[in-house]
């Protein structure tokens, strides 16, 4: 398998990043870490394996990014308006600095062919593929979300000034009526899965709203809940992940 690994100063952070690069060609898949995980994560948990396949196949390229979930929304030492104002600067740096680096690399490998990318994560990183698809969902046609969390209610509560109720997908798509949204929304490839097992028990709840909110406005989605033995654990996320990219790709 082809391994890169990147290290780039991020003008929107103001400071070096990282992130590693799996495969030679095939459609571009952007990573996001579990809460407070880095770019190296992906790998070693075992979901780089749990693929390899695809990868080696041809099928996929996948893209590990690195989070700041730590700076962000589980800081311990900033207030709620200077944690959102620091994710809007990742939400910035994923946006203008990594999506067209990803898109630049797939035409590159790919003979020139564009192709929009398959967003991804566990947990967190479940929840910041959601939220940025829902947000920006204009380089992006697929979302698969294991064990997610889709409202802020989880890190800010009731507490919803603008920048936090646009990073809380179930208060902000229940409220979105934009045409071009939901034309996109609906030409999409859409998977939301979470177990009832063991420390799922906010997320199954999510799952549930999202699921809600996605039918009461007519957007599709898979919506998949795995039994009382599916935890909230990497062993699960290794047979979902291959479950859910054996039907699609």
């Amino acid at each position: 398998m082809q391994i890169a690994y990147h290290k780039e100063y991020s003008h929107k952070l103001e400071r070096e990043m990282e992130f590693k690069v799996y495969g030679h060609k095939g459609k571009p898949v952007l990573v996001f870490p579990t809460s407070n995980g880095r770019f190296y994560q992906y790998e070693d948990s075992g979901m780089i394996n749990a693929i390899s396949t695809f990868i080696n196949d041809g099928k996929i390229q996948i893209w590990t990014v690195d989070g700041i979930d730590w700076e962000t929304f589980f800081s311990p030492h900033w207030d709620n308006n200077k944690k959102i104002a620091r994710h809007e600067a990742y939400f910035n740096y994923i946006n203008e600095e990594i999506i067209p680096a990803i898109l630049y690399k797939s035409r590159e490998n790919n003979n020139g062919h564009e192709q929009r990318i398959l967003a991804t994560g566990c947990s967190m990183g479940a929840y910041h593929a959601a939220n940025f698809y829902f947000r920006y969902p204009w380089f992006i046609d697929t979302v698969v979300a294991l064990s997610g969390v889709y409202s802020t209610d989880y890190f800010f509560g009731n507490y919803k000034p603008t920048q936090i109720y646009l990073n809380s997908p179930i208060d902000s798509l229940m409220n979105n009526n934009d045409f071009n949204y939901f034309d996109r929304f609906r030409n999409s490839r859409l998977i939301f899965c979470c177990g009832n097992g063991a420390y799922e028990d906010e997320m199954l709840e999510n799952t549930f709203r999202l699921k809600k909110v996605m039918d009461e406005k007519g957007i599709s989605a898979w919506f998949d809940f795995w039994g009382d033995e599916s935890a909230h654990d990497w062993p699960w996320w290794h047979k979902q992940i291959e479950y859910f990219f054996g039907k699609i790709l």
